[in-house]
């Protein structure tokens, strides 16, 4: 903390208020209107939390990278010259001639994906005058605007159920905590939500805007930026989202008998393409590389950059080949969701860990047991398909790579409002479906 971050940052927090009161009449209505401040006001508290949880427990980090030793000296340069500050924030990290003196300086300067964020926390410095936590402060709006859309796409299909919608997508602790300040985990959920408000509206209402597609575009294109994998889970989930809605709207069953194999068909090889699609720009995410790089990244974490963010654990992956990865998937789901158990707790910040993954499989069992009976009925749900192919798969991807409990904490929370999404829409049906029989048989 800085003399800069105590003037300025109630500065900006004042205007972000003075900015969302002018704007909530437009983006609400009189239910949903109560979510608008405390779900904003819990971004920024995370936001602030999450500095002083790397300051003073951590002693640094990846924020601290970001912005005290990268985007402070792209700033820097612009105060210097503003030639100079162009030239940084749109350099390729692959060349830093006339401005080698500020570039040798970024720690993550020729590390694309790092020093995407580190562009826009610049870009932010230049409002705060490089004070952090006003920089954070504008981290966290950003988070909230994108969990904003998410919440706005199912609480139109569900808008009895708000307060679970607002649950999942605004208060889970780890998510607004790691999801807030100044990190890559920030910009991908707020880049997640608004794809997913983007493709509701344009595939599924069908409602094309100009905006909507750029919004989408640009969030596609930061997602691809800083954590290319996230697309690789992210995108055959919402094919089978959008094919799934469609499927629905076909009236005729004996047309859909005769659609289904197509449908499936369409789903897998259309999925496949877009994971090798996405990946085929970078070596590490090939099909053919996925497993190599799994490994690699989960050892490095496991023994070597993630040693002290938590205690460690293992996965029993026979090979790392497709097959093998698959065989291990029941064990990496469960860690990703449902661990760090209580007794594997080393630190406070793991006790908080434990309790949500504790609150997590205690929720899962008891809507798993209540729908039970209409698991059929719940496997033609769009929302429900989606939310779970997602966060299902991004729970494998996340708990097989990463062998780290406090780093697994930071990376999963993109699949967990996702999943307690699915979990509240799978409980609101067997609730209706349960009155449906009761009023049947008393007729």
């Amino acid at each position: 903390m800085e003399e800069r971050d105590f003037i300025v940052t109630p500065i900006i927090i004042f205007l972000v208020y003075v900015g969302a009161y002018l704007v909530r009449p437009y983006v609400t209505d009189t239910i949903n209107r109560r979510y608008f401040f405390p779900a904003l006001t819990v971004r920024i508290i995370g936001a602030l939390a999450l500095g002083f949880i790397y300051q003073f427990y951590y002693g640094g980090g990846d924020t601290f990278n970001y912005h005290t030793i990268g985007s402070r000296f792209v700033w820097e340069a612009f105060m210097e010259s503003p030639v100079k500050g162009f030239r940084l924030l749109f350099s390729d990290g692959a060349s830093s001639s006339g401005v080698h003196e500020y570039a040798s300086k970024i720690y993550f300067f020729r590390d694309p994906s790092s020093y995407f964020v580190i562009r826009i926390a610049a870009i932010f410095d230049l409002i705060t005058f490089s004070a952090y936590s006003a920089t954070a402060v504008l981290f966290s709006v950003v988070s909230f605007i994108g969990m904003w859309m998410l919440f706005l796409t199912y609480y139109k299909q569900y808008p009895d159920k708000h307060l679970g919608i607002a649950v999942a997508t605004f208060f889970i602790p780890s998510v607004f905590f790691w999801g807030s300040g100044l990190l890559k985990d920030t910009l991908i959920i707020s880049c997640l939500g608004i794809c997913t408000y983007c493709i509701y509206r344009l595939f599924v209402e069908r409602q094309i805007s100009f905006w909507g597609i750029v919004m989408l575009v640009t969030s596609l294109f930061v997602i691809y930026r800083v954590k290319i994998f996230v697309l690789q889970a992210y995108l055959p989930a919402v094919i089978i989202w959008i094919m799934a809605f469609n499927f629905v709207s076909i009236r005729s069953s004996l047309l859909k008998v005769m659609i289904v194999p197509f449908a499936i068909a369409i789903v897998f090889i259309s999925g496949y393409y877009a994971v090798m699609k996405v990946g085929e720009n970078d070596a590490k995410y090939s099909i053919d590389s996925i497993g190599k790089t799994a490994q690699i990244t989960a050892y490095d974490i496991r023994f070597w950059s993630g040693r002290e963010a938590g205690s460690g654990y293992t996965i029993d992956v026979s090979d790392w080949t497709p097959v093998g990865m698959l065989a291990a998937a029941p064990a990496a789901i469960n860690v990703a969701l449902f661990r760090p158990y209580l007794w594997e707790v080393r630190n406070p910040l793991m006790l908080i860990s434990a309790l949500e993954s504790l609150f997590l499989l205690v929720f899962s069992l008891y809507v798993f047991f209540k729908s039970f009976r209409y698991i059929f009925s719940l496997g033609g749900n769009a929302n429900v398909l989606f939310c779970l192919t997602f966060s299902l798969t991004f729970a494998f991807a996340v708990g097989i790579s990463t062998f780290n409990f406090g780093t697994l904490t930071r990376y999963k929370i993109p699949l967990l409002p996702y999943y307690f999404l699915a979990l509240i829409i799978m409980l609101d049906y067997s609730n209706k479906a349960k009155k449906v029989e009761a009023f049947e048989v008393t007729e």
